[in-house]
């Protein structure tokens, strides 16, 4: 039987675990910032790294003992080295390289953290102005097509590819595309697809330039507006759409509609995103990184299965849904067929 004063220790390790996350999370993003992990594939002193970036010699030392501490830095003999998801995750020069989502993140989410109390006693304020900036869009949409490359495409275009009919597929839409890169995997899937990027017209110059990487202009095409008030075409075999229906949130089925009248007879709508479950607390992950949206206001998270019956009253005669687990966390994917 467990001691109840093992358990209070427990309790409170855990509780100071919590708060001291806020230190381990500074100081990956000062590292990050820094580039430490770029220098640290191989061991070095803190005297030696703190020269490489012109950085104070002992803030440098403390600063690599708590990345070791976090057990991101091996050190050993008073020389620090990357541990291997550091060097996977964490070095600019590893196409896995994460650091610079972590950092847009940060950006995004800083004026919130610093003035959440506020925000919880008196409540979000009213200027969602942010959401409207153009080139906060075009940042984001080239730092998550980097993300997408570092597996997440490869991963997404496996599982479409597997969709019953794949294979007759002639055109598809990439619904609030961003980047492009999932339509350029799916597209790349097939020896004869095409395929339309649509979002914004800032967003697509980034879109425009992965087509273009990945020698793909002469299947995939760019076509920009509001998909909530403009035309998004018709004609689509497959529709594909990721993270981006929240927008919509408040006027799903008339979206999913014009959504279902886009494809043909049997053609395919694919939704990912995320499905909240246990009443809205998980995973936990996306509820904490949603609250500095959630405070402001912009709450317009999905609950699982809630995509999957705006499907079902749109007309779709069939939904499949599963959950796929990506590097950040699991996500909920519905597929949707209609009627032939």
């Amino acid at each position: 039987m467990r001691k109840k004063s093992d358990s209070r220790v427990e309790e409170s390790r855990y509780v100071y675990g919590l708060f001291s996350g806020r230190m381990r999370a500074q100081a990956l993003l000062t590292a990050l910032e820094l580039r430490v992990f770029d220098h640290l594939s191989f061991p070095l002193s803190s005297e030696e790294l703190s020269a490489t970036l012109q950085c104070h010699p002992a803030n440098t030392g403390a600063l690599l003992d708590s990345l070791a501490a976090a057990e991101l830095l091996e050190k050993k003999e008073g020389r620090y080295c990357n541990e291997q998801c550091a060097d996977d995750l964490l070095n600019s020069e590893s196409q896995n390289y994460i650091g610079k989502i972590l950092l847009l993140m940060h950006r995004m989410s800083a004026d919130v953290v610093s003035d959440m109390t506020r925000l919880v006693k008196d409540g979000p304020f009213a200027d969602h102005s942010g959401f409207g900036n153009e080139e906060i869009w075009v940042d984001y949409a080239r730092t998550v097509g980097n993300y997408h490359k570092g597996g997440m495409m490869q991963d997404i275009a496996g599982i479409v590819s597997g969709i019953e009919g794949f294979s007759s597929f002639g055109n598809m839409l990439d619904l609030g595309g961003g980047p492009g890169l999932y339509c350029i995997g799916i597209v790349s899937e097939s020896e004869s697809m095409k395929g339309v990027v649509f979002d914004r017209p800032g967003v697509l110059r980034v879109a425009e330039e992965f087509i273009a990487e990945y020698g793909m202009r002469d299947r995939i095409s760019v076509k920009s507006g509001d998909y909530l008030a403009d035309s998004i075409g018709e004609g689509y075999d497959l529709i594909w759409a990721s993270s981006t229906l929240n927008f919509a949130r408040s006027d799903l089925d008339r979206l999913m509609m014009k959504i279902h009248d886009a494809l043909v007879p049997g053609g395919v709508f694919v939704s990912l995103a995320e499905g909240l479950t246990d009443e809205g607390t998980k995973p936990d992950f996306y509820v904490l990184e949603n609250l500095s949206y959630a405070l402001t206001g912009f709450n317009q998270v999905f609950r699982k299965g809630e995509i999957a019956g705006a499907m079902h009253r749109a007309g779709f005669v069939s939904v499949d849904s599963m959950t796929v687990e990506t590097p950040m966390m699991p996500m909920e994917m519905d597929i949707a067929r209609k009627k032939t």
